[in-house]
């Protein structure tokens, strides 16, 4: 009978333990269903509507130097949203920050972010609001002293007295571009041509092609025959801010007849080791990784199973995009753990353009025009999905 109890209490705190992290993977998993921007030069208003609760926490408030961050740990900001002026609000956007959804904008001279607050389902709403408010400084705020001071002092002091100006927020779209091998690492080896040195060719001309159409900032791990280890490319593409990373491989096989390009996206056995690339500035993502390991490991999994999610949708569209202009492996859409697709707020593919083993691939990726050809299909697919994206945020 004891220990039927025994088994009894031991159900019911696994239930409950079940139940809190239900509770927690809930919110973690909630969603930002749009963003509306409202008001006049007297104040503005920013509505973040909710598919769950959530708490923020204000990073800057923008009364310094007009960059307000907000950050909604547990949301999900799908593939982000941005829009342009609207009162004291110059521009905005939300992405994705680790565990967190992140509200940049850039204000108007002397504002600053002066009130926020959850409103819960009400009055015919059947969803969550996070309401953020912009009003101008009041008189002897941080903001409007600088202005004070700057009218009183001599002209040499005013440059040290004001804050630097920051840069407008982009509304581009950022993708980072990775040559793979390099420098001591040359790759595969076909009959003329190592590896390392197609990849950076490939990726050079990727990079030409999209930053054409102004609708991207391109970063590129490496731009020159050098090494740069698997970990640092991963890096880099955090510390970008990156929307999209995309890895630039040629394939090697034994069988010489074996050919075609195909996409990686990251296996599901590889994926808790991208707790290795949670950055110190992630909190939320750094708090999921504390306390209760089966917590720690739902509010792990729902933040990088959106991240997975875009991967996909983005190897489906390249391999659509590549269809017909290069050559396909029978299963073109593969999954493994390469450290490169381990970064768990990034979506990321790894592209095995050919197979330099194989002659006619070799000589495909050996011409330049060919080449490019190949290149716009991955830059058409580039467009395709973020336009998708943009298209489903707006909804």
């Amino acid at each position: 009978m004891i220990r039927g109890r025994a088994v009894l209490a031991c159900v019911v705190a696994a239930a409950g333990l079940i139940a809190v992290a239900a509770s927690q993977a809930a919110t973690a998993g909630a969603g930002i269903l749009k963003v509306r921007v409202g008001g006049d030069a007297a104040q503005t208003r920013i509505v973040i509507d909710l598919d769950h609760a959530a708490s923020g926490k204000l990073v800057s408030d923008g009364a310094v130097d007009g960059r307000a961050v907000l950050l909604l740990g547990g949301v999900s900001a799908a593939d982000g949203q941005q829009g342009g002026a609207q009162g004291l609000v110059r521009r905005w956007t939300v992405d994705q920050s680790g565990g967190a959804a992140r509200l940049r904008m850039d204000l108007a001279p002397d504002t600053k972010i002066k009130r926020r607050f959850l409103l819960p389902p009400a009055d015919g709403v059947d969803h969550y609001r996070y309401v953020v408010d912009v009003a101008p400084l009041a008189p002897g705020e941080a903001g409007a002293q600088v202005k004070l001071v700057k009218a009183a002092a001599p002209l040499a002091l005013r440059t040290n007295l004001l804050p630097a100006k920051a840069p407008l927020l982009s509304m581009k779209r950022t993708v980072v571009i990775d040559a793979g091998h390099g420098g001591h690492d040359p790759g595969a080896h076909g009959a003329a041509i190592f590896e390392k040195d197609i990849n950076l060719a490939a990726a050079l001309a990727l990079k030409a092609r999209l930053e054409r159409t102004g609708r991207y900032k391109v970063v590129l791990t490496r731009d020159a025959d050098v090494y740069i280890p698997l970990a640092d490319r991963v890096r880099i593409a955090q510390h970008a801010g990156a929307d999209l990373f995309i890895s630039l491989h040629s394939d090697s096989g034994p069988a010489p007849n074996v050919h075609g390009a195909s996409v990686y996206t990251l296996s599901d056995k590889a994926a808790m080791r991208a707790t290795k690339f949670v950055s110190r500035e992630d909190w939320f993502m750094k708090a999921s990784l504390t306390g209760d390991r089966g917590v720690r490991d739902i509010l792990f999994d729902l933040t990088q199973r959106a991240t997975k999610n875009r991967s996909a949708a983005f190897a489906e569209t390249l391999v659509g995009h590549i269809d017909g202009r290069a050559p396909l492996l029978r299963r073109s859409h593969r999954d493994a753990g390469f450290e490169v697709l381990l970064a768990p707020d990034v979506p990321a593919v790894l592209l095995e353009m050919g197979f330099v083993s194989n002659p006619a691939d070799e000589a495909m990726l050996r011409d330049p025009a060919r080449r490019d050809r190949l290149m716009n299909a991955v830059g058409d697919s580039i467009d395709d999905y973020f336009a998708e994206t943009t298209r489903m945020a707006s909804r």
